[in-house]
């Protein structure tokens, strides 16, 4: 793997992470890096910092309603509160994992995207394995295919394996960034990624 990456790590359940998921992949290009997409489930990190989902926090919740609908109007995303939120995305990580094991890591961003896309600004219920496979069909993968995927053990496991290995790079959120060992928690954080690409320093 080239040493001018940047690492990803996101949660498709994560309002947050879905912006970032538009804008990251430009910046990438912008400096020549190869942007590492690394969708892993938040409640590995929730397990080990007593965290719970931002809209369960009192007061905190309510400015992130407002907050999400200010970034969707500041970047020009599509947004719209899913129906059922939050809750376990499980389909679309383990998907991306298994497209990525075949040596089809383009499409699994692309599927990303698309997933991130339906739950976030279609409110379509992709935390269903059925509609995670309707979205799968439109991005051109076999939906026979990707149901049988989703609910294989190995698929499973890669997932979960995943999420430790995020825990082990001490990454607690979603999204989270990794750039030449500096750290970055948060959609907030890329203008500060650009400049630290920009200069590897900060004075």
């Amino acid at each position: 793997m080239s040493e001018k990456i940047i690492e990803f790590y996101f949660e498709f359940g994560s309002p947050y992470g879905y912006f970032a998921a538009n804008q990251i992949d430009e910046l990438g290009k912008e400096f020549d890096r190869e942007v590492i997409w690394k969708p892993y489930m938040l409640g590995t990190a929730f397990a080990k910092t007593g965290s719970v989902p931002l809209r369960e926090v009192p007061l905190k919740g309510e400015y992130c309603m407002y907050d999400w609908e200010r970034i969707s109007a500041y970047t020009g995303t599509p947004w719209a509160v899913p129906d059922k939120f939050p809750t376990a995305v499980l389909a679309p990580p383990r998907a991306f994992y298994w497209l990525v094991d075949q040596g089809r890591t383009d499409l699994a961003k692309t599927y990303a995207k698309a997933a991130y896309k339906a739950y976030f600004a279609d409110k379509r219920p992709v935390w269903l394995a059925e509609e995670a496979a309707e979205v799968a069909s439109e991005c051109g993968i076999d939906k026979q295919e990707f149901l049988t995927a989703v609910q294989d053990a190995h698929v499973k496991s890669r997932l979960i394996e995943e999420g430790q290995k995020a825990i082990d790079r001490g990454v607690f959120g979603s999204p989270y960034f990794i750039v030449d060992g500096e750290r970055f928690w948060g959609w907030d954080r890329l203008p500060m990624i650009r400049d630290w690409l920009q200069q590897g320093k900060w004075s």
